[in-house]
């Protein structure tokens, strides 16, 4: 019985792996001689955050998730880095940003109906860069994987700088005498954790990282539970006042709003999962509005619980004496150590398999976890010299992350469906392009300033902690 369940925990994993050339999962991986067989493995639906591993060509998987099972999963995807700067961003917006908090969620949720419709349209597409290619032919699909990896790129950024953030709480006195003078202790333990994950980066049998997923939702659930529960029972006061609107900080904050929906990369491959394909837009509609209550709860509660003095990561304002307090905080810290080898493995695969047929297995390997390691160290580099969570998180947002969730899913579906596309949604599509180039354009410009002033010493990074 174990036996069959990890064969079948293999097969979804491979079955998520976008890299691999069409009709090459589990045997392909293994030996390129060898037949495919991926296809008569059974399932219960991708992971939540190993099913980005599927967003750049996913082959066929069983398709045996159930509705709840998608929801769980579509949840999972959503849920994440986001939260964590939700109370920051409604307390800078004004209570009336929540609006655009719940609008954004609303899109969200008709963009990957657009998606799924995109599927209908073609049975053969199966991934979010096949979409793209189905579109715009090859160009396509380069704009999708780049903005997958970019998004991914930065994103990880994002991960390591709110784990050097979190530590310095969580390891608050303590004092590391580091052989660089110009290194701080929570540099110094920054470092000492991205090192400790650096090896899941060489593991090339991804089915023995597979708990990792799962562990990157029980942090997340931990997170906002922490949170709750610190305002009930925390003794904290929560009548802090938030002000009505801040017209100038929306394009700033809008970014935070905007990455905290991105999810869209792996929604083709969740729909290719499903028994029933035909309820992926109850599935989504369902996720969209758990996840849009969810943050907006979270926000309000930042927000009157800590008013102008709430950082740009919750976790990092809550009382620190509370046991609360340090799950979050060692919840937070584990996250990112959860995200390293699920995040770096499409790429992984894809330049392992664009390797001369030449090399050997063990030459691959080397290459693989080299360039990764190499990669993550350059991520590492970049979070310890821009520790600005909020800007980076936001240029994120703005830059990349409107494309992924707004703009490419409009525009797909309108080229894909032009024959069957009514003028009303036509308009409809069309007016929400301009609207996430608007907010793009807007959240980029201002993310990249208030970033760059930071980093020439004008604007201190919002690290309150009481």
């Amino acid at each position: 019985m174990v036996d069959a369940e990890n064969k079948e925990k293999k097969a979804l994993w491979m079955a998520a792996v976008g890299g691999l050339p069409r009709g090459g999962c589990d045997s392909c991986l293994e030996e390129n001689s060898r037949a495919c067989s991926c296809c008569d493995a059974s399932g219960l639906g991708p992971c939540p955050d190993l099913a980005k591993i599927k967003a750049l060509d996913g082959p066929c998987a069983g398709a045996n998730s159930s509705f709840i099972h998608a929801v769980i999963n579509m949840v999972g995807m959503l849920i994440g880095l986001g939260q964590l700067s939700t109370p920051f961003a409604l307390e800078n917006g004004g209570w009336a940003s929540s609006f655009l908090l719940v609008s954004l969620g609303i899109i969200g949720a008709y963009t990957s109906h657009l998606l799924g419709r995109c599927l209908d349209k073609n049975p053969k597409l199966r991934s979010y860069t096949d979409i793209g290619d189905a579109a715009y032919g090859c160009r396509g699909r380069v704009i999708a994987a780049t903005f997958i990896y970019l998004e991914i790129f930065m994103a990880l950024v994002s991960y390591t700088i709110s784990l050097h953030d979190n530590l310095a709480i969580v390891f608050a006195g303590t004092r590391i005498m580091a052989p660089w003078p110009n290194l701080s202790t929570s540099q110094l333990l920054t470092m000492i954790a991205v090192l400790v994950a650096l090896p899941s980066l060489w593991i090339r049998d991804l089915s023995s990282i597979s708990f990792l997923s799962s562990g990157g939702i029980l942090m997340s659930i931990l997170i906002f539970v922490s949170v709750a529960l610190t305002a009930i029972f925390g003794g904290v006061r929560s009548d802090h006042h938030i002000p009505a609107l801040r017209l100038r900080n929306i394009p700033a904050i809008s970014g935070l709003y905007i990455f905290s929906y991105a999810g869209h990369i792996v929604f083709p491959n969740l729909q290719k999962s499903m028994k029933d394909p035909s309820n992926f837009t109850k599935v989504t509609i369902v996720s969209f509005t758990l996840v849009t209550a969810l943050y907006t709860a979270l926000a309000f509660m930042g927000a009157k619980m800590f008013g102008a003095g709430v950082s740009s990561q919750i976790t990092l304002s809550l009382p620190r004496n509370l046991v609360y307090t340090k799950i979050a905080l060692w919840a937070t810290v584990l996250t990112p150590l959860t995200k390293y080898a699920l995040e770096f493995a499409p790429f992984a695969i894809q330049l392992e398999h664009n390797l001369p047929g030449y090399m050997s297995s063990r030459m691959k390997m080397i290459t693989r976890g080299g360039i990764g390691s190499i990669l993550l160290l350059i991520i590492l580099t970049l979070a310890l010299s821009v520790p600005y969570f909020e800007y980076v998180l936001g240029l994120t947002g703005s830059l990349v992350s409107i494309c992924i969730l707004v703009i490419l899913p409009c525009s797909f579906y309108t080229k894909i469906c032009w024959p069957n596309v009514s003028k009303p949604v036509l308009v409809l599509n069309l007016v929400l392009i301009v609207f996430g180039a608007v907010l793009g354009v807007a959240g980029t410009i201002s993310s990249g300033e208030s970033l760059f002033r930071s980093l020439q010493g004008s604007i201190p990074p919002r690290h309150h902690a009481t």
